[in-house]
């Protein structure tokens, strides 16, 4: 996992680096230092972020899914307005 991949799976999380050190159970400065390309996290560690990864993809894929189907009713909606509006005029 490359720096820039751990930056955007804790970013995903919504956590500070003392947040995701906690989460994964090691210092804040071993995040920092795997955010820097010093120190290459383990094998497990590497596994316990693909995971977290893998879980935020599918909650922003449910997300997305629901925010498609609300505009798409939004759209519906706004169009029977109007049709019923300009039908009463």
């Amino acid at each position: 996992m490359t720096p820039s991949e751990i930056v955007n799976v804790r970013r995903a999380l919504g956590l500070s680096q003392v947040e995701f050190a906690r989460l994964l159970d090691v210092h804040s400065m071993t995040v920092s230092k795997w955010e820097r390309g010093l120190v290459p996290p383990t094998p497990y560690q590497v596994a316990l972020m693909d995971q977290f990864r893998r879980a935020t993809q599918a909650q922003q894929a449910k997300v997305d899914e629901q925010l498609k189907h609300l505009l798409v009713s939004a759209g519906v909606i706004a169009a029977l307005f109007f049709l019923l509006k300009s039908a009463n005029e």
